[in-house]
Parts: C-alpha cells; structure tokens; sequence
C-alpha cells in the first residue's frame, strides 16, 4: 500500500487551544492493517471516519504505542504486525513537538529472525516479543522512558464494561493514570511483578526446594517496590478525587477508592512498618502459594472502587450510559491534573466515544476537550456526530485502510 501523507492547513485556524505538547508526524510501518502510512497533523486535533474495520482504531492504537506497556488492546507484540508479511516485526515513529523543541520517538518489535541469528553467532541483540524504543536517534532503556517525555490516555469502546469485569483491567486503569502524576509508577510495577515472578518460579520447584535466603531477599525487594506503588496510587487517587470534586462538567462525578492489602495499610501506618508486615505475610503465605502457583496478595490484587456519587451507587450496578459518563468524567479529570503535574496536557485517544452520548454531553465533551490543551484524536463512524465542532478539528476519512483528508 502506498504511503499517504496529509496536511492540513486550516488547523492554523482552530479554535482548540494551541496544545504544548502534539504529534506533528506519525508514521506506521507493517502496523496492523498497514503497510505504510504517514499522517501529517499540525498542532490541532483529528478527528477520524469512516466504517467499522476500515483501520480507525489501528491509528490510535499506534499512538498509545508512544507510552508504556502494550497499547490500547493490550494485546501481545507480535499480534500487532501486519499479517500479510512474514515477519513479525512493526515500527511506529512519530516527530514529537514539544516547548523544548522537536524529539523524535521510535518504537516497534524486533526482527525476531534477526535476533535469533545474532543469537546464534553469540551477539546479544534482543529477545521475542519486546519493544525497542528509540528517542532522537539513541536507543531507550524501555518503553518506560516514554513516560518522562509525553503522557497518553485512551478510552475505547472495550473500557464500557471496566466496572463490571475483573479487577484487573480497573487496576491496569488505574496504574495509567498514576503514572502520569508519578513518572516511575509503572518502572515500579514492573519491577514488582519481575521480582514476584521469580518468587514464584522459586516455589514451584517446592517449599523446601528454594533457598530461603534468596526468597527472603525476593520478598524483601516485593516489599519496597509494592509499597512504593501502592504509595503511588493512594497519591494520585486524592489529587483525582480534588479535580472531580471541581468539575462543573455534566459528567457524573465520581467517587474512588482502592481495596488493596498495602493501600489500607499506608494509610494506618507508616511504609516502613507495611513493609514489614508484607514480607511476614508473604513467608506465611510460602506454603499456600508454592500449592497455587501464584502470589496470593500483594498490589497485583488491589482494585479500585467507584461509585456514581449523587446516586450513592456502585458503577458497577450503573446503566451503560452512565458508566460511560462515569469513564469520560474520571479521564477528563486526570487529564486536567496531568496538564498541570506534567506540565503538557496528555494526547487524548478517544475512540468512538461519542457514539452514544446524548447532545448536552457531546457538547459538554467538545468544549472540556477545547480548554484542555491536550491533543485529542477522535473517531467516529459518522462525520455529523462531530458537526459541532466545525473547523475547530481536521477530519480525516478512512475506509480499506486508507486516510483521505475530506
């Protein structure tokens, strides 16, 4: 597929404010539906049509890859290749403008084949299925540095049933949006779930198999890195909880929580001691989680609580629609305070989120988006769903996985 580069002039002209911090070039290689695609936006925001499966959704997926983890569907690395190649790797780089000047960002997977074969002759050039990232040139640690350049926030039509699945997507949620007032949050959980699997490897192979030294210092790192999270996201759920609470928008305001063994431990006493008391749970619990196979407390378990506040209802028990205010609301929320925490509003990736919003909240949405400062990509299937906003945004039309400026 040939490359497609756009541009779009009337931007210049925007009524969006002028974001800090935007994409001004992205480039797609191998990506999904993509071969090569090349989109040139300037400073404003974008709003993208077109038909379900037409390759919206892959842009935006793109772009959440300019952040830690694994992108919007969270989905394995190789997954995201296209599939009409043989290879497995994919590229994304984007030219990132900031106050500071221009940084260019790269990431994708390795060539899987080429790591096997400078593996082979002894050269240690990289392991299956792991990003590479690149920033100007030079090449990053991980993924993690993203975070120290530009903060990204995304809600798709998937994120519609947090409230009523497992804790794990509301925790995963949760740890992105602590991260963009604490740049190393996710360095920290990361580091917590390495140290937590190898405990667990260590008593797979039995109790008594394990040297109980190397588990105690095992638990002993689980301890510090899983308290310095939970720290974390005690933190940024009271800076939250103060940007809801001043919301004027006509989105529900929410009240938030968190039911986690460390998170109520901080706040009856001080770290040193819910160190302590975790590395003592966890060498009870040797037995019981040598049997499970698995860590059975810890951060990893905590989940977040909310609840529809001038209902005094859980979301959970909440209709479709107002879960989804409920979601806008708390996004919105943290992007105000990222805005100012960070000093650059996020990229905002809001895919199909207007689609079932009633007028008031569309509008509502539209002018937040507008004050924010915040870059925001839009997609939609229809182009009037997002009349409202006029010539304060570019539209693209995507269909068959090519973009056309209309």
């Amino acid at each position: 597929m040939a490359s497609v580069s756009i541009l779009d002039p009337k931007l210049k002209e925007t009524s969006f404010r002028v974001p800090d911090l935007y994409v001004g070039r992205l480039h797609l290689t191998d990506f999904r539906s993509y071969a090569h695609v090349t989109l040139e936006p300037e400073a404003g925001s974008v709003v993208l049509t077109g038909p379900n499966g037409a390759g919206k959704t892959n842009i935006l997926e793109a772009l959440s890859f300019l952040s830690p983890g694994r992108g919007l569907r969270g989905c394995k690395l190789s997954d995201v290749s296209r599939l009409e190649q043989e290879r497995t790797n994919w590229a994304v780089a984007a030219r990132l403008e900031t106050p500071d000047g221009t940084i260019n960002l790269g990431t994708g997977l390795v060539d899987v084949e080429a790591s096997e074969n400078n593996r082979n002759n002894g050269q240690n050039s990289g392991q299956k299925d792991k990003r590479v990232v690149r920033i100007d040139g030079e090449n990053g640690s991980s993924p993690a540095v993203f975070g120290d350049i530009l903060q990204v926030a995304w809600l798709t039509p998937q994120m519609d049933r947090l409230f009523i699945e497992a804790p794990s997507g509301r925790r995963r949620f949760l740890d992105r949006i602590v991260a963009n007032f604490h740049s190393c949050h996710m360095r920290e959980v990361n580091a917590y779930e390495r140290v937590m699997r190898e405990r667990n490897r260590l008593l797979a192979d039995g109790i008594d198999a394990g040297d109980p030294n190397w588990l105690d210092a095992l638990e002993g790192r689980m301890a510090e890195h899983g308290v310095a999270v939970a720290a974390a996201r005690l933190d940024a759920l009271e800076r939250l909880a103060a940007a809801i609470e001043e919301s004027t928008s006509c989105f529900p305001r929410a009240l938030l929580a968190v039911d986690g063994l460390l998170e109520e431990g901080l706040t009856r006493g001080p770290a040193l001691a819910v160190e302590d008391d975790f590395r003592r749970i966890l060498k009870v619990n040797r037995i019981q989680d040598s049997r499970s196979g698995r860590s059975s407390a810890g951060p990893h378990k905590t989940d977040l609580l909310v609840t529809h506040k001038d209902k005094v209802m859980a979301a959970g028990l909440c209709s479709t629609g107002e879960q989804k205010a409920l979601l806008i609301g708390i996004t919105l929320a943290s992007a105000r305070i990222t805005a100012t925490a960070f000093g650059a509003a996020p990229i905002l990736l809001l895919d199909e989120v207007v689609a079932h919003l009633d007028s008031a909240r569309r509008t509502s949405l539209f002018d937040e988006l507008a004050a924010l400062g915040s870059q925001v990509w839009l997609t939609g299937t229809d182009r009037i769903l997002f009349e409202e906003l006029g010539d304060r945004v570019a539209y693209y039309r995507v269909e068959n996985n090519h973009v056309m400026q209309e």
